[in-house]
């Protein structure tokens, strides 16, 4: 069994998320995702809409992903793919580079974004709504 891990905060799902978990899914038979804590997004000063459990209960439901686990810090990596024996590392490319490191572990694959699609985007665009009625 080929075993790929991805990570996120995954808050306001939306096509660019399912994207990445679809595409991640393709590249082996069990995609564990995982996901920001509270405490993790604090600690890099995001703050999530919705709960890391509410984040949980959306990601397990999407018939793409198998397993959802806490993210609690950025060093959790090499631990987590030695732990699932994980066989692929994805990430967007807007991280290219950034976790080359983890090669020797596993296969590491940037993909590209969802064009025109993001979570801080829709912050923006939700802002904008609400400032001009």
């Amino acid at each position: 069994m080929k075993k790929v891990i991805t990570y996120g905060t995954f808050d306001f799902l939306h096509n660019g998320h399912i994207n990445i978990l679809r595409r991640a899914k393709e590249y082996g038979d069990y995609l564990i995702v995982g996901i920001s804590s509270d405490e993790f997004n604090a600690l890099k000063g995001k703050k999530a809409y919705y709960s890391f459990e509410q984040r949980k209960a959306i990601l397990e439901a999407i018939r793409y992903v198998d397993k959802v686990i806490p993210e609690h810090t950025w060093d959790q990596k090499v631990e987590d793919i030695k732990k699932y024996d994980i066989d692929v590392f994805i990430m967007g490319d807007d991280w290219k580079g950034k976790f080359d490191f983890l090669k020797e572990y596993c296969e590491v694959i940037y993909l590209p974004r969802t064009v025109g699609i993001s979570t801080t985007k829709i912050k923006t665009d939700l802002n904008q709504f609400l400032k001009n009625g």
